[in-house]
């Protein structure tokens, strides 16, 4: 089932080891790359084992160079040895680089995808608990805190890994005594990273919230620029803006104090440590226990480890923002479709008739189930029949439409196609036989041509423009810019309300499928465009089932019967003629609209 994507309760008080199992998906996919792993990883090793081998080569230049028996061939040998490795390091490093940075942005690329994939087949309720704004910021900044750490906060905490297991294993080679001292300091400088890491990921989780929350106030605000400045309200939504970005500095303050107090202590207590071995260190080369190469090539490998602990500090600090943020995705992959099709589907009869039938149909809205949108309600359309659905808002008059579309399943009563009940059937058989123009547009940020071919996407031009025609939108049409090829801007923006919906119109005529839903499909049209737009209708309806709702009673009078529903059952039924003599809530309406045009 969709449902909204919460959070575990108890996921705050997690062991770390818990708390970066959110990775796991982010690996799922990486490892579909075996070759470029084990490119990265080998890279990885040598660029490593050079950086290791650098303080050898200081403790040979040293021990060869500054001693009482200078050996010039020793130094110089020692020096091209250096210089190999800095050859070696420099080449390892770059291949590193390019199979990590693939690798980011090949995972982050195939994450995209599937929570895309996974979108575009939930049902509307999941849509409904979640807003897609905050959606969408997952498949954006999430995303790109992924990349971070697949393409490089990954590849940092395995070289810094291996570095302070080859740094210590090496140190424990030049002086047992001294490397012994140091390994006591380790668990001091690993305390802080646990105790705080537990806060610093909560922190990470909540920035990442707050940060959706800002592209949540920025996409309304600006998809409806207009409404706000014809209200005045810019500076009450300048406000929402700054409180949303405060808050995310506020949480993103408190994220770094952390990290950067973990740092400075693991830091800290490593020089720290070190200084004081090498305390000791400098008095055994006193008493000629140690060369000065051996203590020169310590002090260095010491500094490595150092290094490689205050870098891990960090590093955990990335990958708790990284688990965040791949828990979050996770959520969006594993909802699960409510409407999906039966294991063994029943095939539509083809060709497809268009009978529409409800039977004894009782529904409720997932997100309001103390109200019955439908009660009980039985209405059956023959094919070639025009019904037009009436009555006042909330009637249930939409929620008719939702329901033959199987965007919902009725929690009583069936509704079939043909004679085969759409819970027995696949969702896209039923909308492959189905077209629709909704009461609110749908124009995409494509061109017009795009946007008319939504409805049939093999459509050639001659097909577009005659569903154009009949939709009354060719005249407009041709006065764009570039014809069918303008782009038509965010939601349609550079067309008027009742153009939109003659688009609209036209891609459900081009669909040309036996069933048409209309709804209020004339509502934004003015009174000639409408009269020309409701004759292009009539005659696509001689053939198809439609079922046509609409406020304005004046668009449905040519229907062959019209059903009057009020909270949620039919009340009338008949055509405009007895309706209006019965006196009932049909005449009233009419009464309504008519005495008052």
């Amino acid at each position: 089932m969709a449902r909204r994507p919460r959070r575990d309760a108890a996921a705050d008080g997690a062991p770390a080891s818990r708390k970066l199992n959110s990775l796991g998906i982010v690996w799922a996919r990486a490892r579909a790359y075996p070759f470029r792993i084990l490119g990265a990883f080998a890279a990885l090793c040598v660029s490593s084992a050079a950086t290791l081998g650098i303080p050898y080569g200081f403790k040979r230049v040293i021990d060869r160079g500054f001693s009482s028996g200078v050996d010039a061939h020793g130094v110089t040998t020692s020096f091209h040895y250096l210089l190999m490795l800095v050859g070696v390091l420099a080449v390892a490093t770059a291949t590193r680089f390019w199979f990590v940075s693939w690798l980011g942005e090949r995972v982050v690329a195939d994450l995209r995808i599937a929570v895309q994939e996974r979108l575009v087949g939930l049902s509307p309720r999941f849509f409904e608990e979640n807003r897609p704004s905050e959606i969408a910021s997952r498949l954006t900044s999430d995303t790109a805190i992924i990349e971070q750490v697949v393409g490089s906060t990954v590849s940092v905490a395995l070289r810094n890994l291996f570095t302070l297991v080859g740094g210590v294993a090496y140190m424990f080679v030049l002086s047992a005594k001294l490397a012994g001292l140091l390994i006591v300091g380790i668990p001091a400088a690993l305390l802080p990273i646990l105790v705080m890491g537990r806060r610093l990921r909560s922190f990470s989780r909540l920035s990442q919230d707050r940060i959706a929350g800002v592209g949540v106030v920025a996409n309304e605000v600006l998809g409806a620029m207009r409404i706000v400045q014809a209200f005045g309200q810019e500076r009450r939504e300048f406000a929402r803006m700054r409180d949303a970005a405060e808050a995310v500095f506020a949480t993103a303050r408190a994220r770094i104090a952390i990290r950067a107090v973990m740092t400075a202590l693991v830091i800290g207590l490593m020089f720290g440590a070190v200084t004081l071995i090498l305390w000791e260190g400098a008095i055994d080369v006193a008493r000629g226990r140690m060369t000065g190469g051996a203590i020169a090539a310590f002090v260095l490998t010491a500094g490595l480890v150092a290094g490689a602990f205050g870098s891990l500090a960090e590093v955990y600090g990335d990958l708790a923002r990284g688990a965040g943020a791949a828990g979050r995705l996770a959520e969006l992959l594993a909802a699960r479709p409510e409407i999906v099709a039966p294991a063994h589907p029943r095939a539509l009869p083809a060709p497809a008739g268009g009978r529409l039938a409800f039977q004894h149909v009782t529904f409720r809205y997932p997100t309001r189930p103390e109200v019955a949108a439908l009660d009980d309600v039985t209405l059956a359309i023959e094919p070639g029949e025009t019904v037009a659905i009436v009555g006042p808002s909330g009637a249930g008059k939409s929620t008719l439409l939702q329901l033959a579309l199987r965007f919902y399943d009725p929690q009583a009563g069936v509704v079939a196609l043909d004679g085969v009940p759409l819970a027995e059937t696949d969702p896209h058989a039923i909308r492959a036989a189905t077209a629709v123009v909704p009461q609110e547009t749908v124009i995409f940020a494509a061109s017009a041509r795009d946007n008319l071919r939504y409805g049939r996407w093999d459509a050639d031009d001659a097909r577009v423009w005659a569903a154009a025609e009949a939709a009354n939108a060719a005249g407009f049409l041709r006065a764009l810019p570039q014809g069918l090829d303008t782009f038509l801007g965010e939601g349609g923006a550079r067309l008027s309300g009742g153009q939109r919906q003659r688009v609209a119109i036209a891609r459900a005529l081009l669909r040309d499928a036996p069933l048409l839903l209309l709804d209020e499909a004339t509502s934004a049209l003015d009174a000639e465009s409408e009269r020309l737009v409701q004759s292009a209708l009539e005659r696509l309806m001689a053939d198809r089932t439609t079922l046509v709702i609409a406020h304005r009673l004046a668009t449905v009078r040519a229907a062959n019967r019209i059903v009057v529903m009020d909270a949620g059952r039919i009340v009338e039924e008949g055509t405009h003629e007895s309706l209006a003599r019965a006196d009932g809530l049909y005449a009233r309406l009419a009464r309504l609209q008519f005495e008052t045009a």
